[in-house]
């Protein structure tokens, strides 16, 4: 999801740019292996371990829980974390499997709240919030229209775990190629304008 909202909207703004210029965009949820996988940039969401790559912070993201104004009518709002097993939720898994403790600042492990619904479509989490169906753990872009419009609210903020970092990274370090160079200052400048990432 951050690939098609983001990403790919610099990537055309790049090419427009640079006719001359080739991209090779693929948007998947796992770590990609730049150099065995043939690719020059990757962006990375985490917290990055030592490497040999060159890393070019662009911003971070909040996980947040969320809910619909109907769901906390109908249910109240949790003010704790460890209230959540009183309530349903829509869970969030990559292989669709089960679905990970949510994590909290300063809880012990995690919390697993009740799930009705598990899905690998980030998409689909947010829809089944927003109709009621329970509470949603995101990331703070991937909701940032419904909570703009009201239709989703952001529940226990005051125990929103530390943000998540968002970097470029790359293996040419500073002999990376002109193209190359450009895009990372195309592309860092663009994310660091956007108020999801610095608010």
């Amino acid at each position: 999801m951050f690939g098609r909202l983001h990403v790919a909207p610099i990537a055309l703004d790049f090419l427009a740019q640079h006719p001359h210029v080739t991209v090779r965009a693929m948007f998947v949820d796992r770590v990609v292996h730049l150099m065995d996988e043939g690719f020059d940039i990757a962006v990375r969401i985490a917290h990055l371990p030592d490497s040999g790559l060159t890393a070019v912070r662009v911003g971070s993201m909040r996980p947040v829980v969320v809910a619909s104004t109907a769901y906390l009518a109908a249910h109240g709002t949790p003010s704790s974390p460890a209230e959540l097993v009183n309530f349903d939720a829509v869970g969030f898994s990559q292989t669709g499997g089960l679905v990970p403790p949510w994590s909290f600042k300063g809880a012990r492990g995690g919390t697993q709240p009740r799930v009705r619904l598990v899905t690998n479509a980030s998409e689909v989490a947010i829809d089944a919030a927003v109709r009621g169906q329970g509470l949603a753990r995101t990331m703070h872009y991937q909701v940032d229209a419904e909570l703009r419009a009201g239709r989703l609210h952001i529940v226990l903020a005051e125990y929103e775990p530390e943000p998540i970092p968002v970097h470029l990274v790359h293996v040419a370090g500073r002999m990376a190629p002109a193209k190359l160079r450009a895009f990372i200052d195309f592309a860092a400048g663009r994310l660091r304008a956007e108020p999801v990432l610095n608010p």
